[in-house]
């Protein structure tokens, strides 16, 4: 049987009039968020940790307790986003999603893709309001003005997957935040806020003669000294609690923002500039790991969607270079240099 139908018109969107835009740009944001939900329900469903060996539909149906048919489609829809791959109704792991999808591995990224879909994705619900109002949105959708990780990481298992979810975004971009200038000259650096201890790490790996310090909150040493000590430079990184707000500042030649001051108001950033200005020795510097808004304010894509995402989640957003030196520049700093990378932050280097 034929599945051929005569006599309709083209409507290939290619041959149309070409004085009439192609949708093209409309319609895949239309499906964007689809994409992304159908990686976010395979990691809630536990699909990639199924999948750490091939497996039948008729296997998966029954361990993920999931309609076959439904489930089916999900799979089909992995396959063909490059997450899975299927030989008949066997079903198998991609590297990447062995890599970054399933508990076990060292480098997942599952803890942010829940809180991306548990949380940001009901945040952004409200995304219209969050432009209207200038403020972020956790009132409107959960109930409360925060602090944010005492409602959902109430649990020391919930927050040590959220880290890890973030150190799978640090083990991607710290290396090339450490290369990105010559640290040469410092002896030691300290991360403030530095979580799992990624970027001391890359730095220490990156250079020997340096000795690294991870200053973060008391919630998050636990983790970060677990992950230390099973680095290669465990001997010349310490894990430090504190508050960089608040308490005394590690003593350092170079400390290190990542992901950092987007997610507060101008009057904290100043705050905790002016601090880490006043610790610093002469000749010391500030390292900044953020993904840097072009001076024409059109790209990159990833900082403009990450801006907006730190105006629905925090009291901050993404900045241009030119921003960041101001901010720099009254803090004391007397030069400051940018370096673009291919990854989710870019690196700032600025000079007492």
């Amino acid at each position: 049987m034929s599945d051929s139908i005569p006599n309709q018109p083209n409507t290939d969107m290619n041959s149309t009039d070409r004085s009439i835009a192609s949708p093209d740009i409309v319609l895949d944001l239309l499906e964007a968020f689809r994409r992304s939900k159908t990686m976010f329900a395979a990691v809630e469903l536990g699909v990639f940790d199924a999948l750490t060996v091939p497996r039948s539909i008729d296997d998966l149906t029954v361990d993920l307790q999931c309609d076959q048919l439904a489930l089916s489609q999900l799979l089909d829809s992995c396959v063909s986003l490059g997450l899975l791959t299927r030989d008949q109704d066997t079903y198998a792991n991609t590297d990447v999603a062995a890599t970054y999808l399933t508990q076990h591995s060292p480098r997942r990224m599952t803890g942010y893709i829940q809180y991306s879909n548990n949380v940001m994705w009901k945040m952004w619900a409200n995304l219209e309001d969050a432009i209207r109002e200038g403020s972020h949105r956790w009132k409107q959708t959960f109930g409360f003005d925060g602090p944010i990780f005492s409602h959902f990481f109430r649990t020391e298992e919930a927050m040590n997957e959220f880290l890890m979810g973030m150190h799978g975004f640090g083990m991607i971009t710290s290396p090339q935040v450490v290369n990105a200038f010559d640290l040469n000259r410092f002896k030691t650096i300290a991360d403030l806020g530095g979580a799992t201890g990624h970027l001391a790490i890359a730095a220490c790996q990156r250079y020997p003669q340096m000795q690294g310090i991870v200053f973060d909150l008391p919630h998050a040493l636990a983790l970060a000294n677990k992950m230390v000590a099973e680095s290669d430079v465990r001997e010349r990184v310490q894990v430090v609690g504190g508050d960089f707000f608040h308490d005394e500042l590690p003593r350092a030649d170079l400390f290190a923002l990542g992901r950092i001051i987007h997610d507060w108001d101008s009057t904290k950033i100043k705050l905790l500039l002016k601090r880490i200005y006043e610790a610093l020795p002469e000749g010391g510097a500030l390292l900044i790991g953020e993904k840097v808004i072009w001076d024409d304010r059109s790209g990159p894509r990833w900082a403009l969607m990450q801006s907006l995402n730190m105006i629905v989640c925090t009291e901050g957003h993404e900045r241009t270079f030119d921003q960041y030196c101001e901010l720099l520049e009254e803090a004391g700093f007397a030069t400051a240099e940018v370096y673009r990378t291919s990854v989710p932050l870019d690196a700032i280097l600025a000079v007492k």
